[in-house]
């Protein structure tokens, strides 16, 4: 029998986990799944090991109109397809799309705020815009540099002025295998 990755279900998965919360309790800062994505095969390796880390069959996905990534998430998690505005977890391989994509998002509810998206976004693209973020998990404020997409991502969100505890949380995915985490109650705002 072909093995198609070498990524344990257990281990990898933990690790994985342990390094999405790090990023999620930190927010903006980079940490690497690097050594866990290198175990899976093909050029979305870093989504693939999220996947397998966040979906399983009681969980409902989208990948918009990427049907390579929707199949290998679905050969690999039985979680469900469905459409962008019910899915749990949202795959943006297009970073382009993500304005559109958060735009549609669900964001739950003032009584059931835990049944909104996760938006797990690729983007590569240079950090050559600045942003002062503040919120739970960052002392005081902080400047960073992202992409953008990141930025224009994050201003779609804050858009959309969601009541609290409302939102969507993004996680940002680089082919490197570093990712960071911007929650739904972390502020944003645009250096000028």
């Amino acid at each position: 029998m072909k093995q198609l990755h070498n990524f344990s279900e257990v281990f990898d998965s933990q690790a994985v986990y342990r390094k999405l919360l790090e990023a999620m309790a930190n927010p903006l800062r980079k940490v690497s799944i690097k050594a866990q994505a290198d175990k899976m095969y093909g050029a979305d390796a870093p989504f693939l090991a999220l996947a397998m880390t966040l979906l399983d069959n009681e969980t409902s996905f989208n990948a918009d109109s990427d049907q390579k990534l929707t199949d290998d998430i679905v050969l690999l998690t039985s979680a469900k397809r469905t459409n962008s505005d019910s899915a749990d977890f949202i795959f943006a391989a297009d970073p382009e799309k993500a304005v559109e994509i958060i735009a549609h998002a669900k964001s739950g509810t003032l009584a059931d705020p835990h049944k909104s998206a996760t938006i797990i976004i690729k983007d590569n693209e240079a950090e050559n815009s600045v942003i002062s973020a503040y919120g739970a998990g960052i002392n005081g404020v902080i400047n960073v540099n992202i992409s953008g997409n990141a930025k224009r991502a994050v201003s779609q969100r804050d858009a959309q002025n969601y009541e609290y505890p409302q939102g969507v949380d993004m996680i940002f995915v680089r082919d490197t295998g570093d990712i960071y985490c911007i929650p739904r109650l972390v502020m944003v705002k645009g250096e000028e």
